[in-house]
């Protein structure tokens, strides 16, 4: 099935500079790393929309990328990218209400595909403990370059380690000065206790007025 998705986001020099840079450090963190899970440790920081933009930039250098939505709790992409049209999403097929070929969608967005999240499920860390799930990952890693797992914050739910155990490699997305170090530690320790690499940390939501360094480099970014 082919989706139509809107980008809501204004242009951002910065912002967009710094998914490039993103991009170029997933590109070179190894063959081996295909699937990769980003997580927060809290809702609204900004996590859904860097998969999105990530997934773009991947796409535009030829590869081919596929976002799955495994946030079953609280998913945004349908409502946040304006997906009009009626669609089938993971937790459906997980729970044997849709067959795999169906929740695999075309964007238009060149090179990159989605599965969306679907409605809410009663017990979504039990959905993705299941081997349909596994089976799922290994299918997408056969088709796609990359596949960009989205999972629910990790202080609320378990759901980002579950899928971590799956994954190669992860991603923790911090706003900036909304977590402290204690929590995102503590965040990162779950992670690494499923056995899942961690690639780093994105800097989320930075304020360039307050912050000297990057104040400076978005007054150098206006001669370009």
């Amino acid at each position: 099935m082919r989706v139509t998705m809107s980008d809501p986001r204004k242009s951002d020099y910065l912002y967009e500079e710094s998914i490039k840079t993103l991009r170029t450090n997933i590109l070179f963190s190894g063959r081996e790393i295909k699937t990769i899970l980003f997580t927060s440790c809290y809702p609204n920081e900004g996590k859904s929309d860097i998969v999105f933009q990530l997934a773009r930039e991947i796409g535009r250098m030829g590869k081919s990328v596929l976002i799955l939505d495994a946030d079953i709790r609280k998913s945004s992409y349908v409502r946040r990218y304006s997906v009009n049209q009626p669609v089938y999403g993971l937790s459906q097929y997980l729970s044997g209400q849709a067959e795999r070929d169906q929740i695999y969608n075309q964007t238009n967005f060149e090179n990159v595909d989605i599965i969306f999240a679907g409605p809410v499920a009663p017990n979504p860390s039990e959905l993705l403990e299941d081997e349909a799930f596994e089976q799922l990952l290994a299918e997408a890693k056969r088709h796609y370059d990359y596949v960009l797992l989205d999972t629910p914050p990790m202080v609320s739910a378990i759901d980002g380690a579950v899928a971590a155990k799956k994954s190669d490699g992860a991603v923790l997305v911090v706003e900036s000065g909304a977590v402290s170090y204690k929590v995102a530690q503590k965040v990162l320790g779950q992670l690494q206790k499923s056995g899942c690499r961690i690639l780093g940390a994105v800097l989320n939501k930075v304020d360039v007025k307050k912050d000297k360094y990057y104040s400076a480099y978005s007054k150098y970014s206006k001669y370009y």
